[in-house]
C-alpha cells in the first residue's frame, strides 16, 4: 500500500535573499561551469548543498545546514504539511503545466511490488548519496515518480487548490515558472492519501537517491529503536499522475562521433528499413518524426544529407534486438532497436562508449549542429517514450535501456528540505 505523510519542512526564508538565487537544477544536471554560476549567485545558493565544492564535503553540507538553520537563513514549519507543486514552461510554442504532490513517500523495496525503477542504477551515484544521508540525515531533494489516476481525483484536487495563492512563486534559470502550495489541511491530506494509497509508483529520475534511501533505512534501523513512523522510513517525493497533460518525455537522440553511414550499410538497412532521403533542414525531419510517432521512424543526419528509415515489419526484426529482455514492448523500442538492429547489427559498431563513441542531445536541432560543426559524424533522431509505456514496462519488472527518458523539466532543488534524523516521526 502506498503511504504518504505530511512533514515538517525545512525551508528558505527572507533571510536567505531572493528566491531565484537560491534554487537550483538537481545535483546530477549540474556541471562544473553551472556549480560556480550557482555559487556566485547567493552564499545560500542550494548548490553548496546538494554539490558543494569543497573536497570535504559532506563535512561542509552538515555544518552549513547546521548554521543556516542557527541564523535563521532555514527554518522548519511548526506544522506537517504536503505540497502541490505546478511548473508552467513552454514547449514548442505551447503552454504547458505540469502539476504534482511533494509528500514524504514510504520506502518499499522492488520487489514489493508497489514502487517500481525504470533504469539500470550505479554504485559511485549511490554511495555518494548514501554518504550525504549518513552525514547530514535529510532528504535534499525530493524522487520523481509518476501513478496511474484515471478517474482524475488528485489531479481535480490539485486543480482547485492552484486557484488560490501559491506559497511560493519562482521563475528558475530556464524561465519555467515554479509554484508551491502548502496544504496543511487535515481533510485535503486525507483525500490525497486515500487517493494513493492503492497506487503503484514508477521512479522517473531519483534512481540513486531512491535506493540510497532503502540502505540507509535497513541501516538505521539495525542501529536504534524504530516504528513505523520513525521518518526514515520515508523519502521526500514528488508525485505527477500519468495522465497528466504536462508530463512530457523529450527525445534522447543519438550522435555517432566515429562511424559514418556508408553505402554498405545504407544497403543493410534497406533489407529492414524503407528509407527515404530527405532535404536535410530541421523542419523536415522534425515534420517526418512528428507524422511517424506511433511507427518506428527515425532520421539520420551526416551534414549534408539526410535519410528517413521507417520500420517495414516488427517480426524480422524482433531477434535482433539483443536488450536483456523477454518483453516484446522493450525489445520493441526505437531506442532498443537503434542500439541493437540499426547499431551494432548493420552499422557493426560494437558497444559504444559515452562521450568517446556516442553522445545524447535532447534537442534535434542542436544534434545537427554538433554534426554540423564536425562534433559528431552522424545524428540520429528519434521520438520520444510515452509516459504510459514507462509506466506499463517498469511495472512488468523490465529497465530501459541506458539515457532512454529524459523527464522534462526537472523538479528544481531548493524549495522543501525533509528532516529524517533519529526521532524524527512523521
Amino acid at each position: 500500500m502506498v503511504d504518504i505523510r505530511p512533514f515538517k519542512a525545512i525551508r528558505y526564508t527572507e533571510k536567505a535573499g531572493k528566491l531565484k538565487n537560491l534554487i537550483t537544477q538537481p545535483y546530477d544536471k549540474i556541471d562544473q561551469d553551472m556549480q560556480r554560476e550557482y555559487y556566485e549567485k547567493s552564499p545560500y545558493n542550494y548548490c553548496r548543498l546538494i554539490l558543494p565544492m569543497e573536497e570535504n564535503r559532506y563535512a561542509a553540507v552538515h555544518q552549513r545546514i547546521y548554521e543556516w538553520l542557527s541564523e535563521h537563513v532555514l527554518a522548519k514549519d511548526d506544522t506537517p504539511s504536503v505540497f502541490v507543486c505546478c511548473q508552467e514552461f513552454k514547449l514548442n510554442g505551447k503552454n504547458c503545466t505540469r502539476k504534482g504532490l511533494i509528500a514524504a513517500l514510504r520506502l518499499h523495496a522492488y520487489g514489493e511490488g508497489i514502487v517500481f525503477p525504470h533504469e539500470t542504477t550505479y554504485a559511485a551515484p549511490k554511495a555518494d548519496r548514501l554518504n550525504m544521508l549518513r552525514t547530514i540525515q535529510k532528504d535534499l531533494e525530493p524522487v520523481f515518480l509518476i501513478y496511474s489516476d484515471p478517474e482524475n481525483v488528485t489531479e481535480n484536487l490539485f486543480a482547485e487548490i492552484a486557484k488560490t495563492t501559491p506559497t511560493i512563486d519562482v521563475e528558475d534559470q530556464f524561465r519555467i515558472r515554479n509554484k508551491v502550495w502548502r496544504i496543511t489541511d487535515p481533510k485535503k491530506i486525507a483525500i490525497l492519501q486515500k487517493a494513493l494509497e492503492s497506487k503503484t509508483m514508477v521512479i522517473t529520475d531519483g534512481h540513486h537517491r531512491y535506493e540510497s534511501a532503502l540502505a540507509y533505512r535497513d541501516e538505521q534501523r539495525n542501529q536504534e529503536e524504530w516504528t513505523k513512523d520513525s521518518a526514515f522510513n520515508f523519502h521526500m517525493s514528488y508525485m505527477v499522475p500519468v495522465q497528466d497533460e504536462g508530463l512530457v518525455i523529450l527525445p534522447a537522440h543519438r550522435l555517432l562521433r566515429k562511424f559514418e553511414l556508408n553505402s554498405e550499410a545504407l544497403e543493410a538497412l534497406k533489407t529492414y528499413f524503407s528509407i527515404s532521403e530527405l532535404t536535410p533542414k530541421f523542419d523536415a525531419l522534425e515534420n517526418f518524426l512528428a507524422t511517424h510517432k506511433n511507427e518506428h521512424a527515425f532520421c539520420v543526419y551526416n551534414g549534408t544529407k539526410a535519410y528517413s528509415l521507417l520500420l517495414k515489419d516488427e517480426e524480422k526484426i524482433i531477434q535482433l534486438a539483443n536488450h536483456n529482455s523477454n518483453s516484446r514492448e522493450v525489445r520493441l523500442l526505437d531506442v532498443v532497436i537503434l542500439r541493437d538492429v540499426i547499431f551494432k547489427t548493420m552499422m557493426k559498431t560494437g558497444e559504444l562508449k559515452i562521450d568517446e563513441d556516442i553522445l545524447y542531445e535532447r534537442s534535434a536541432r542542436v544534434a545537427m549542429e554538433k554534426v554540423d560543426c564536425g562534433e559528431a559524424k552522424l545524428a540520429f533522431l528519434v521520438n520520444p517514450i510515452s509516459p504510459e509505456v514507462i509506466w506499463r514496462i517498469a511495472q512488468k519488472l523490465e529497465r530501459l535501456p541506458e539515457k532512454s527518458t529524459d523527464f522534462y523539466p526537472k523538479p528544481v532543488s531548493g524549495l522543501v528540505m525533509m528532516d529524517i534524523s533519529r526521532g524524527e516521526k512523521l
